[in-house]
């Protein structure tokens, strides 16, 4: 089960989601979830104040696909906003943005590996965005 959480700063939502139930849910649902999941996951950050439109990310896949190049793209900047906020929220263990982007590569061909490494990252944003500031002594 998801837990929701809310973005500060924002009226926007995130949720904390189990990495390995959404790259099940991605194949059990044959890509369904996968295209849900990424524009959910870029609507967090843009509610967090990172990127813009959670609509284009998910058209550059489906039906951007057709074209091959705009999932490339799309997954590469997908990744360095993700970094960008983390950066923001002070995380140190951020998301190597070439690492992703050959997870996407493999599942391009095989499975959708990336899905975890980045709902990983995400999870560890959205704690560490929503933690409370220690107080200073």
């Amino acid at each position: 089960m998801a837990e929701k959480i809310s973005i500060p700063g924002s009226a926007g939502t995130a949720k904390i989601r189990h990495p390995w139930g959404v790259f099940f849910l991605a194949l059990i649902t044959l890509g369904i979830y996968y295209l849900y999941w990424y524009y959910q996951a870029n609507r967090e950050l843009r509610d967090y104040g990172v990127g813009e439109s959670p609509l284009s990310s998910l058209l550059a896949l489906f039906p951007g696909g057709v074209i091959i190049i705009p999932p490339f793209v799309s997954w590469w900047r997908f990744f360095g906003r993700l970094r960008e906020a983390q950066e923001r929220a002070g995380l140190e263990d951020k998301a190597d943005q070439w690492l992703g982007f050959i997870l996407y590569l493999i599942a391009f061909f095989l499975l959708p590996f990336e899905l975890v490494y980045a709902q990983q990252h995400l999870n560890k944003l959205w704690q560490r965005a929503t933690a409370p500031v220690a107080a200073a002594a």
